[in-house]
């Protein structure tokens, strides 16, 4: 049985994922002891959990709200009963990837510092995260759109690295949760671009509408149309190597395409290479985000120009995580987010 005394997880195991209890860790120098209030699944945690990547007993989950329980010695600027959101990466700042805007690559990103990570009752936060990236949230701000910082951060550093401006023409591929926040991100970043959503789900395209894009297309009518888009950026949300050749189609010349999602394991895109040379197109990876995007969304959402919390369709304790990544999977949610167990709230 589950007690309430415990920490219960939802963690991967073997083909799916199941909870375990497991005792409460105590924070340590610098770190930061945090009560879940929510956590969204990520397309990221989806992914590893449906590919059969992430490892046996492994907590995933990193876009958490939570409140402070208990502080590590050396803690400033925080206190017990604080609602924070944080991000699970943080770089160093120092090394040459961090000092020539590459923050991401930086060797020291790659730790998870949430612990044992964010769908759980209670996680430790690591100190570079507690000092540099956690945010208090002021009342105005919902857990329900707190809970976008860190994917709403990497969707921004997506549009940085695009290269695009204040009236452009925007193409986003995927009317997915991480396809809206990208139109939601524009619409608030640069609200004079014109954003076009192409997705084969009737569904989505209505909710993209309803959401502010100037046009839905299926992937076939895009297609008809490919030659008279001339985007000047194009971002793949959906990945893989048809979607990379039929972005590369609806770019002007000089025009940019975006890969922001996961291709299959060792999946190879073929491109004709002279559509790249001669057009002057570029190709361009973006991976996660860094301090500078996760504090300028924190100001969009803040001051209310960005919204994300309208992506969310479900809600749903840690005690149904499975039905909640199902829901996913099967494309019946948009975005779920899961709040604490029943087991944390005295309901066994």
């Amino acid at each position: 049985m589950i007690t309430s005394s415990n920490n219960v997880v939802a963690c991967a195991r073997g083909s799916g994922t199941c909870l375990e209890s497991r005792p409460e860790q105590s924070p340590d120098f610098g770190e930061l002891l945090l009560r879940l209030r929510v956590v969204g699944l990520c397309g990221t945690d989806l992914y590893k959990l449906s590919a059969g990547n992430a490892q046996p007993g492994s907590v995933l989950g990193h876009e958490v709200v939570g409140d402070v329980l208990s502080l590590g010695k050396g803690v400033q600027h925080f206190a017990v009963g604080d609602r924070i959101v944080v991000p699970h990466h943080v770089s160093c700042g120092n090394c040459s990837f961090c000092k020539k805007g590459n923050e991401t690559m930086c060797e020291v990103f790659r730790e998870n510092l949430i612990s044992p990570g964010g769908f759980a009752d209670t996680m430790v936060i690591g100190e570079r995260a507690v000092t540099s990236a956690a945010h208090i949230l002021s009342d105005e701000i919902s857990d329900e759109a707190a809970v976008f910082l860190e994917p709403a951060a990497c969707v921004l550093r997506s549009v940085h690295r695009s290269g695009i401006g204040s009236g452009d023409l925007v193409v986003v591929q995927g009317a997915g949760p991480m396809g809206l926040l990208h139109l939601l991100v524009l619409r608030a970043e640069m609200p004079g671009s014109k954003v076009i959503i192409i997705d084969p789900v009737s569904e989505r395209r209505v909710f993209a509408e309803k959401l502010g894009a100037h046009e839905v297309l299926t992937p076939e009518k895009a297609n008809v149309l490919a030659q008279d888009i001339n985007a000047d950026a194009v971002f793949d949300t959906v990945g893989g190597s048809v979607v990379m050749g039929s972005s590369l189609e609806l770019t002007r010349y000089g025009g940019t395409v975006v890969l922001f999602a996961h291709a299959s394991n060792g999946e190879h895109a073929k491109i004709d290479l002279n559509n790249v040379f001669k057009s002057e197109r570029r190709i361009v990876g973006t991976y996660s985000s860094a301090l500078a995007e996760q504090s300028e969304i924190f100001n969009l959402i803040k001051c209310g120009r960005l919204d994300p919390s309208l992506l969310v369709t479900h809600t749903m304790p840690l005690d149904d995580f499975e039905k909640g990544v199902s829901l996913v999977h099967n494309r019946k949610a948009l975005k779920v987010l899961f709040t604490p167990s029943k087991a944390s709230l005295g309901f066994l």
